[in-house]
């Protein structure tokens, strides 16, 4: 079972979700800024939730898959956050807080909680790469569920019958923006991570395992999101179509994070 704090968080998540239902229902300020408190003091109270397992591990919460997963939603919330305050739009902030709540929720249903003794010839250098990597891949699953958002919010336009609720969604031009805006968090934090594996799988074994399956995937995972930014910005492909393109690339990102983690790569599981 998860811990009391685990629950504490869900359900700050839970009643910061139905404040940010209610802004976009009917575009209450007060609605809007106490779902963004609530997001933060989710946030606050997972990190406890995950120092603690932490120390039950004696190391960072994701050498089993609960412990990985938590890690993923509490880092998904935190870009989310950011991103919010950077673009000042909390208008998708229901789509985002709904997804923690069942990913919490879920927790308990897909992964035992169980803490795992930390694994021998690691250290704080293995830590930072596979905090950075589970962030990059928190980052591309928030563009994902943005690049949805523009999907349904660009169908709804052409068909030229919008609802009340539809106009407090922010303008395309805005999604855009913060999904291009979480990529960039998504390469530049996977990208470190791969350097650091690079100097930590170099110093242990002398070598680089480039063949690995984890590898190529990380490698396909940089290309298919450079290709994204670059489609973004050309004018046969920006758009919906751009959307789509990001929309699908997380395809590969949950096969990386599920499949290849898992059962295929000899470079680490988590």
């Amino acid at each position: 079972m998860a811990s009391h704090l685990q629950y504490l968080s869900l359900a700050l998540y839970a009643a910061s979700f139905v404040c940010y239902l209610r802004f976009l229902y009917v575009s209450n300020p007060w609605a809007g800024r106490s779902g963004t408190l609530l997001l933060a003091a989710g946030i606050l109270v997972q990190y406890f939730a995950l120092l603690q397992r932490s120390h039950g591990a004696h190391s960072v919460p994701y050498d089993d898959l609960y412990g990985s997963m938590s890690l993923f939603a509490w880092l998904l919330g935190v870009t989310y956050l950011g991103l919010e305050l950077f673009h000042r739009q909390r208008t998708v902030g229901a789509f985002v807080t709904l997804l923690l709540v069942v990913w919490i929720a879920a927790l308990d249903l897909l992964a035992p909680n169980q803490v795992l003794e930390a694994p021998l010839a690691r250290g704080a250098l293995f830590d930072l790469h596979i905090t950075l990597n589970t962030w990059a891949y928190a980052a591309f699953a928030l563009a994902f569920v943005l690049s949805l958002v523009y999907l349904v919010q660009d169908r709804v336009l052409r068909s030229r019958h919008p609802s009340a609720t539809f106009w407090r969604f922010p303008a395309l031009d805005v999604l855009d923006r913060m999904s291009r805006s979480s990529v960039w968090v998504g390469l530049a934090t996977l990208g470190v991570g791969v350097l650091i594996a690079l100097i930590w799988e170099r110093g242990l074994v002398g070598a680089f395992s480039w063949l690995d399956p984890k590898v190529i995937v990380t490698v396909a995972i940089l290309a298919v999101y450079i290709a994204y930014l670059r489609l973004s910005r050309s004018p046969g492909w920006r758009g919906a179509r751009a959307a789509m393109v990001c929309a699908l690339n997380f395809v590969i990102v949950l096969f990386s994070y599920t499949v290849v983690n898992l059962y295929l790569t000899r470079f680490h599981h988590f």
